[in-house]
């Protein structure tokens, strides 16, 4: 018996037993949670579930289930998640409410000829998410979801910023450390505090799929790009941004607002991309889009420029390229694998759903701009005498 049809038989008997009210979905979402126990790859999809009103509608009307009502929340459940943790959940459907959702459409069988000829090989699958689709059906939708968190993070970045200014100025002024340093020492604390004081903040404040369209936590969007979900990735991350942002004269108000205004962008970026190709097990957090960002955007100056932008590491100078290949296989390393048993999501949809990725093409993008703004200014700059 699968997990899916566990929870969904207990869920039964909870309902048959009068012991579980249908009024509040956070309630049946900790419910349903809690019984699951350590299956850590399908909390975030049974949560997702149980706060759907048309999961509630049905419970409450099991002795007259609406096999249409079934059939909507299978499609909506179906434009998120991958085929492994859709069938999971279609089974605690079935299991709780009598009805047994449509399944996924199959692929098409291969010729006989083929199969024979291919008879120890796997068939390469379908795509389940074609890239056309990813701005297509849903996608203001999905985009709607990620509403609440994207305002409360963008507001918040300018009150932070704000607090900065005035801390820079009262303390670390007279010190004279420079505003890379402070955000680095900062980020280093913050993990430092997860080992033991903050270690449920560290737990909570995770930004993921299920947490990323929940109004009622949108203060992960806050807390994320503050603290990462790999001791190993913030070690690595502290240095750079010494490394990257150490010597930088921007005051600590502009470090930290360009960091939290990018660390938006990535997560959003990737949070969405995850919705729209239904990879489900995945976290953003952390200082990896933002270094990303920074990395890249040397790297395609110092190609355009044809001249070599590096980062001082003492009396050594690091050029922008080696910390992009150096950083990027490190990425791959965390990004590729899969999260969970369950994750049946592609290493290129992996990809894109991580915040190195899309810090990487927005530090490309946002280096273009600057070289072409250089370009622009050189062509039309008024020389004197002439």
């Amino acid at each position: 018996m699968g997990t899916g049809r566990e929870l969904g038989l207990k869920l039964r008997s909870w309902l048959e037993s009068g012991n579980l009210g249908l009024d509040n979905g956070q309630a049946l979402a900790n419910r349903l949670v809690d019984a699951l126990g350590a299956e850590e790859g399908l909390k975030g999809p049974v949560r997702d579930l149980a706060s759907q009103p048309l999961l509630r509608q049905l419970l409450q009307r099991r002795a007259q289930p609406s096999v249409t009502a079934v059939e909507a929340l299978s499609s909506h459940l179906a434009r998120t998640y991958t085929p492994a943790v859709l069938a999971e959940l279609h089974d605690l459907i079935e299991a709780a409410t009598g009805i047994t959702p449509p399944a996924a459409a199959s692929p098409q069988p291969q010729p006989a000829v083929e199969a024979s000829e291919s008879a120890d090989q796997q068939p390469p699958a379908p795509s389940r998410r074609p890239w056309r689709q990813v701005l297509g059906p849903g996608f203001g939708r999905d985009l709607q979801a990620l509403g609440a968190g994207l305002a409360l993070a963008a507001s918040f970045s300018l009150v932070l910023a704000w607090a900065a200014g005035k801390l820079d100025q009262a303390v670390f002024d007279r010190w004279s450390w420079s505003g890379g340093v402070v955000l680095a020492l900062s980020l280093a604390l913050v993990q430092a505090l997860s080992l033991g004081p903050l270690r449920r903040l560290r737990r909570r404040g995770l930004l993921n799929l299920s947490r990323s369209g929940d109004p009622r936590r949108a203060w992960c969007w806050l807390s994320s790009p503050w603290i990462h979900g790999r001791h190993a990735e913030a070690l690595v991350n502290v240095l750079l941004l010494l490394v990257l942002l150490g010597p930088s004269p921007l005051s600590l108000a502009d470090v930290v607002l360009r960091y939290s205004l990018m660390s938006l962008a990535t997560n959003a970026l990737a949070a969405l991309l995850a919705r729209r190709l239904g990879v489900a097990q995945r976290q953003w957090c952390g200082a990896t889009g933002a270094i990303a960002a920074l990395i890249s955007m040397a790297a395609i100056l110092s190609l355009l420029r044809w001249q070599e932008l590096g980062f001082r590491l003492g009396p050594e100078s690091i050029p922008a390229w080696v910390l992009l290949v150096v950083y990027g296989a490190l990425q791959l390393g965390w990004q590729l694998p899969r999260a969970a048993p369950t994750d049946a999501s592609r290493p290129s949809e992996r990809l894109w759903c991580s915040t190195w990725w899309w810090g990487t093409l927005l530090g490309l993008g946002w280096g273009l701009l600057t070289w072409g703004s250089d370009l622009a200014e050189a062509a039309f700059k008024v020389r004197p005498g002439g």
